[in-house]
């Protein structure tokens, strides 16, 4: 399948450079899986397209503040490091900016050396593996020292970090946000329990993919990255009981639906308590197991987000709401606005 299937016109001016001011202000657009039928309403009245007995899954995933910039120990050139996955101890797959200056042995030395580095040899696609060493806990000098990743279309600062983290957020380790939580304010969360809607979390924390384009021709060339994830008892059970009661089960963004459908795929349609990697790639013509519906923001063309909702939704009827998102001036991206597919 030919990766120019999933691309689509989109203006730069509708890319989201900022946050809306009320986290549940955004547009929500909903589109029916089946008829490919649209409506237009707004994210804090979600709860009029949801029933009793619904579940919500959402990640609650923390955004690690995981861009450094520092320099080499031996010449000071200026070095940007970007975390995305920790191995084992304080060794951590990354990305490096520039890749071509940083070596195996390569000092690398950030805050004037609260933090220091040694690359210890390369990673798949281009990344660095770096040992850090420094004094004390580690998330404390991240938290000192380090930068919240934004993705590079956003070309604006961020005036406050917590915007990129969703209300709920919690387990630390992701190198990017799942924006499709970011509409959730905790009022509307209970406003959505006190409906009948079930809330409930996995984590899966976000790594290489998200910054990685399909860079073949056709889709099924393309290898995922693998991302940690965990699901826990509570979760399983609550989710078992939820289709056994004829709930539909709606993930809140791309990174809950991967959790979801690798669980159950490995589980005959049901869920388990699972620790684990998933490289599972969603595309047109996978059969869903675990999901109803999801949430989620709108993606950038060509990307395998836009392929994973197309796999719900179907292509046509998918592009056909992009397409109709542009034309009614849909903010697009990270803090852009939201889609409920059903």
């Amino acid at each position: 399948m030919k990766v120019d299937l999933f691309d689509f016109h989109l203006p730069e001016e509708l890319i989201a450079q900022v946050p809306l001011e009320q986290r549940s202000e955004s547009r929500l657009m909903v589109l029916d899986k089946k008829t490919g039928g649209l409506q237009h309403d707004v994210f804090k009245h979600i709860k009029s397209h949801l029933r009793p007995g619904d579940c919500l899954v959402l990640n609650d995933t923390r955004v690690l503040p995981a861009r450094l910039f520092g320099m080499k120990e031996d010449t000071g050139a200026k070095i940007e490091v970007l975390l995305l996955k920790q191995l084992e101890g304080d060794k951590w797959e990354t990305l490096v900016k520039p890749a071509k200056r940083v070596k195996e042995g390569t000092t690398l030395v950030f805050g004037d050396g609260l933090l220091t580095a040694v690359c210890t040899g390369s990673s798949d696609h281009g990344g660095r593996v770096l040992e850090f060493s420094y004094d004390g806990i580690f998330y404390e000098v991240l938290e000192q020292l380090g930068e919240m990743p934004l993705p590079p279309y956003i070309k604006e600062q961020l005036d406050d970090q917590e915007r990129y983290q969703t209300v709920f957020a919690k387990e630390r380790g992701s190198a990017a946000a799942p924006t499709a939580g970011l509409h959730f304010t905790e009022e509307l969360l209970e406003e959505l329990k006190e409906a009948g809607v079930h809330i409930t979390f996995i984590t899966l924390h976000v790594g290489l993919g998200t910054f990685r384009p399909v860079s073949s021709d056709t889709i099924e060339e393309h290898e995922m990255h693998a991302e940690f994830y965990i699901m826990s008892e509570g979760s399983a059970k609550l989710l078992n009981e939820v289709r056994e009661q004829g709930g539909r089960i709606i993930t809140v963004g791309t990174t809950s639906t991967r959790t979801l459908e690798t669980i159950a795929s490995a589980h005959n349609g049901k869920f388990a308590a699972a620790t684990g990697w998933t490289d599972i790639f969603i595309y047109p013509g996978f059969e869903f197991k675990g999901i109803d519906g999801m949430i989620t923001n709108f993606h950038l063309p060509k990307s395998t987000l836009i392929m994973l909702v197309s796999a719900l939704a179907g292509r046509e009827h998918v592009l056909h709401a992009y397409n109709t998102a542009v034309q009614e001036r849909y903010r697009f991206f990270s803090f852009g606005d939201a889609m409920l597919i059903i």
